[in-house]
Protein backbone atom coordinates (compact mmCIF):
# COMPACT_ATOMS: atom_id res chain seq x y z
CA UNK A 1 0.00 0.00 0.00
CA UNK A 2 1.61 3.03 -0.98
CA UNK A 3 1.53 6.07 1.58
CA UNK A 4 0.02 9.34 0.98
CA UNK A 5 2.20 12.19 1.06
CA UNK A 6 0.18 15.03 2.86
CA UNK A 7 -3.34 15.61 3.21
CA UNK A 8 -5.70 14.45 0.82
CA UNK A 9 -8.40 16.96 -0.53
CA UNK A 10 -11.24 15.95 -2.16
CA UNK A 11 -12.79 17.83 -5.29
CA UNK A 12 -13.31 21.35 -4.72
CA UNK A 13 -16.93 22.53 -3.32
CA UNK A 14 -17.89 25.55 -5.54
CA UNK A 15 -19.13 28.47 -3.39
CA UNK A 16 -22.66 29.41 -3.40
CA UNK A 17 -23.63 32.59 -4.68
CA UNK A 18 -26.23 35.08 -2.49
CA UNK A 19 -28.87 36.25 -4.07
CA UNK A 20 -30.56 39.52 -2.39
CA UNK A 21 -34.29 39.67 -4.12
CA UNK A 22 -35.49 43.34 -3.54
CA UNK A 23 -38.84 43.72 -0.98
CA UNK A 24 -41.74 44.56 -2.39
CA UNK A 25 -43.10 48.38 -1.69
CA UNK A 26 -40.62 48.83 0.82
CA UNK A 27 -39.61 52.24 -1.13
CA UNK A 28 -43.35 53.18 -1.10
CA UNK A 29 -44.12 52.49 2.55
CA UNK A 30 -41.46 55.22 3.52
CA UNK A 31 -42.73 57.77 1.34
CA UNK A 32 -46.45 56.96 2.29
CA UNK A 33 -45.53 57.34 6.08
CA UNK A 34 -43.41 60.93 5.25
CA UNK A 35 -46.49 62.25 3.13
CA UNK A 36 -49.13 61.11 6.01
CA UNK A 37 -47.01 62.62 8.38
CA UNK A 38 -46.52 65.94 6.63
CA UNK A 39 -50.36 66.45 6.02
CA UNK A 40 -51.22 65.45 9.73
CA UNK A 41 -48.87 68.03 10.84
CA UNK A 42 -50.42 70.50 8.23
CA UNK A 43 -53.73 69.49 9.23
CA UNK A 44 -52.74 70.23 12.80
CA UNK A 45 -51.12 74.00 12.31
CA UNK A 46 -54.33 74.82 10.64
CA UNK A 47 -56.30 73.75 13.83
CA UNK A 48 -54.04 75.72 15.88
CA UNK A 49 -53.83 78.93 13.83
CA UNK A 50 -57.96 79.08 13.78
CA UNK A 51 -58.26 78.55 17.44
CA UNK A 52 -55.70 81.21 18.24
CA UNK A 53 -57.64 83.20 15.48
CA UNK A 54 -60.84 82.69 17.16
CA UNK A 55 -59.64 83.43 20.65
CA UNK A 56 -57.95 86.54 19.31
CA UNK A 57 -61.41 87.78 17.87
CA UNK A 58 -63.68 86.85 21.02
CA UNK A 59 -61.02 88.52 23.15
CA UNK A 60 -61.21 91.62 21.06
CA UNK A 61 -64.72 91.47 20.25
CA UNK A 62 -66.52 90.00 23.32
CA UNK A 63 -69.40 89.52 21.79
CA UNK A 64 -72.49 89.82 24.13
CA UNK A 65 -76.41 88.37 23.06
CA UNK A 66 -78.51 91.31 22.21
CA UNK A 67 -81.21 91.84 25.05
CA UNK A 68 -85.16 92.05 24.21
CA UNK A 69 -87.65 93.48 26.25
CA UNK A 70 -91.31 94.52 25.86
CA UNK A 71 -91.49 97.42 27.88
CA UNK A 72 -95.51 97.88 27.99
CA UNK A 73 -98.43 96.10 26.39
CA UNK A 74 -101.76 97.50 25.83
CA UNK A 75 -104.45 95.16 25.05
CA UNK A 76 -108.07 97.01 24.94
CA UNK A 77 -110.25 93.76 22.93
CA UNK A 78 -109.84 90.55 23.25
CA UNK A 79 -112.85 88.41 22.88
CA UNK A 80 -113.59 84.87 21.57
CA UNK A 81 -117.12 83.72 20.00
CA UNK A 82 -118.28 81.63 17.15
CA UNK A 83 -114.55 80.67 16.33
CA UNK A 84 -113.53 83.79 16.40
CA UNK A 85 -110.97 85.96 18.05
CA UNK A 86 -110.86 89.98 17.86
CA UNK A 87 -108.27 91.35 19.17
CA UNK A 88 -106.31 95.09 19.76
CA UNK A 89 -102.97 94.57 21.17
CA UNK A 90 -100.12 97.53 21.21
CA UNK A 91 -96.68 96.47 21.91
CA UNK A 92 -93.25 98.32 23.11
CA UNK A 93 -90.10 96.37 22.07
CA UNK A 94 -86.92 97.46 23.23
CA UNK A 95 -83.70 96.15 21.09
CA UNK A 96 -80.47 96.55 23.08
CA UNK A 97 -76.84 96.19 21.10
CA UNK A 98 -74.66 95.94 23.57
CA UNK A 99 -71.32 95.02 22.22
CA UNK A 100 -69.07 97.84 21.45
CA UNK A 101 -67.20 96.93 18.13
CA UNK A 102 -70.55 94.94 16.43
CA UNK A 103 -73.18 96.16 14.81
CA UNK A 104 -76.03 94.86 13.42
CA UNK A 105 -78.28 94.56 10.52
CA UNK A 106 -81.78 93.48 11.08
CA UNK A 107 -82.89 92.35 7.66
CA UNK A 108 -86.07 90.64 7.93
CA UNK A 109 -88.68 90.65 10.85
CA UNK A 110 -91.58 88.57 11.77
CA UNK A 111 -93.62 89.35 14.48
CA UNK A 112 -96.24 86.91 15.49
CA UNK A 113 -98.76 86.93 18.00
CA UNK A 114 -99.90 83.11 19.50
CA UNK A 115 -102.50 82.30 22.33
CA UNK A 116 -101.52 79.07 23.72
CA UNK A 117 -99.72 78.32 20.51
CA UNK A 118 -102.44 79.12 18.47
CA UNK A 119 -101.00 82.01 15.68
CA UNK A 120 -103.53 84.67 15.37
CA UNK A 121 -101.40 87.17 13.63
CA UNK A 122 -98.54 88.97 12.35
CA UNK A 123 -96.69 92.15 11.91
CA UNK A 124 -93.31 92.76 9.71
CA UNK A 125 -91.69 95.82 11.50
CA UNK A 126 -88.92 97.92 9.24
CA UNK A 127 -85.79 96.48 8.57
CA UNK A 128 -83.06 98.33 10.27
CA UNK A 129 -79.09 98.88 11.15
CA UNK A 130 -78.08 98.85 14.95
CA UNK A 131 -75.07 100.37 16.05
CA UNK A 132 -72.58 99.61 19.06
CA UNK A 133 -74.47 99.92 22.43
CA UNK A 134 -77.93 101.48 21.01
CA UNK A 135 -81.58 100.73 21.47
CA UNK A 136 -83.87 100.76 19.18
CA UNK A 137 -87.57 100.43 19.92
CA UNK A 138 -90.39 98.52 17.99
CA UNK A 139 -93.74 99.31 18.41
CA UNK A 140 -95.89 96.44 16.67
CA UNK A 141 -99.92 96.45 16.40
CA UNK A 142 -102.02 93.59 16.13
CA UNK A 143 -105.75 94.36 15.60
CA UNK A 144 -108.10 92.65 13.78
CA UNK A 145 -110.03 89.18 13.68
CA UNK A 146 -108.95 85.95 12.72
CA UNK A 147 -110.78 82.56 12.48
CA UNK A 148 -109.53 80.48 14.99
CA UNK A 149 -110.80 77.03 16.31
CA UNK A 150 -109.42 76.93 19.52
CA UNK A 151 -108.86 73.11 21.28
CA UNK A 152 -110.71 72.20 24.53
CA UNK A 153 -107.71 72.81 26.51
CA UNK A 154 -107.29 76.40 25.06
CA UNK A 155 -110.94 76.95 25.16
CA UNK A 156 -110.63 76.22 29.12
CA UNK A 157 -107.67 78.44 29.29
CA UNK A 158 -109.25 81.14 27.22
CA UNK A 159 -112.33 80.92 29.76
CA UNK A 160 -109.95 81.28 32.68
CA UNK A 161 -107.95 83.86 31.83
CA UNK A 162 -111.28 85.79 30.33
CA UNK A 163 -112.65 85.62 33.97
CA UNK A 164 -109.39 87.56 35.41
CA UNK A 165 -108.66 89.66 32.84
CA UNK A 166 -105.21 88.53 32.48
CA UNK A 167 -103.95 86.62 29.30
CA UNK A 168 -100.96 84.86 28.04
CA UNK A 169 -100.19 85.74 24.93
CA UNK A 170 -97.05 84.75 23.63
CA UNK A 171 -95.20 86.89 20.64
CA UNK A 172 -92.23 85.38 18.93
CA UNK A 173 -89.75 87.10 15.88
CA UNK A 174 -88.00 85.53 13.74
CA UNK A 175 -85.07 87.58 12.25
CA UNK A 176 -82.59 87.39 9.62
CA UNK A 177 -79.66 89.44 10.83
CA UNK A 178 -75.62 90.22 9.97
CA UNK A 179 -73.30 91.64 12.38
CA UNK A 180 -70.40 93.85 11.24
CA UNK A 181 -66.87 93.91 12.25
CA UNK A 182 -65.50 97.22 10.67
CA UNK A 183 -66.02 96.33 6.99
CA UNK A 184 -66.36 92.85 7.68
CA UNK A 185 -69.73 91.95 7.46
CA UNK A 186 -70.76 87.86 8.55
CA UNK A 187 -73.20 85.87 6.82
CA UNK A 188 -77.07 85.48 7.32
CA UNK A 189 -78.02 84.01 10.81
CA UNK A 190 -81.77 83.25 11.88
CA UNK A 191 -82.35 83.61 15.62
CA UNK A 192 -85.42 83.51 17.33
CA UNK A 193 -86.62 85.76 20.04
CA UNK A 194 -89.63 84.16 22.49
CA UNK A 195 -91.78 86.74 24.41
CA UNK A 196 -93.75 85.15 27.06
CA UNK A 197 -96.38 87.39 28.33
CA UNK A 198 -98.94 88.19 30.91
CA UNK A 199 -101.00 90.87 29.01
CA UNK A 200 -104.34 92.72 31.82
CA UNK A 201 -106.91 93.88 29.43
CA UNK A 202 -107.40 97.68 29.87
CA UNK A 203 -109.30 98.62 32.15
CA UNK A 204 -108.29 96.31 35.26
CA UNK A 205 -106.58 96.86 38.40
CA UNK A 206 -103.68 95.05 37.16
CA UNK A 207 -100.61 96.77 35.65
CA UNK A 208 -98.21 94.84 32.42
CA UNK A 209 -94.93 94.04 34.23
CA UNK A 210 -91.45 94.89 31.43
CA UNK A 211 -90.92 91.45 30.19
CA UNK A 212 -87.83 90.31 29.22
CA UNK A 213 -87.35 88.01 26.24
CA UNK A 214 -85.21 84.79 25.25
CA UNK A 215 -82.98 85.12 22.13
CA UNK A 216 -82.08 81.75 20.90
CA UNK A 217 -79.15 81.52 18.00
Amino acid sequence: MSQLNGAYYGPAIPSQKSYHRPGRGGGCGCCCGCLFSLIFKLILTVIIIVGIAAFLFWLIVRPNVVKVHVTDATLTEFNYTNNTLRYDLALNITVRNPNKRLGIYYDYIEARALFHDARFNSQYPDRFYQGHKTTNVLNPVFKGEHILALKADQSAEFKKENATGLYEIDVKMYLRVRFKLGVFKTKTLKPKVSCDLRVPIKGTATAFETTKCDWDR
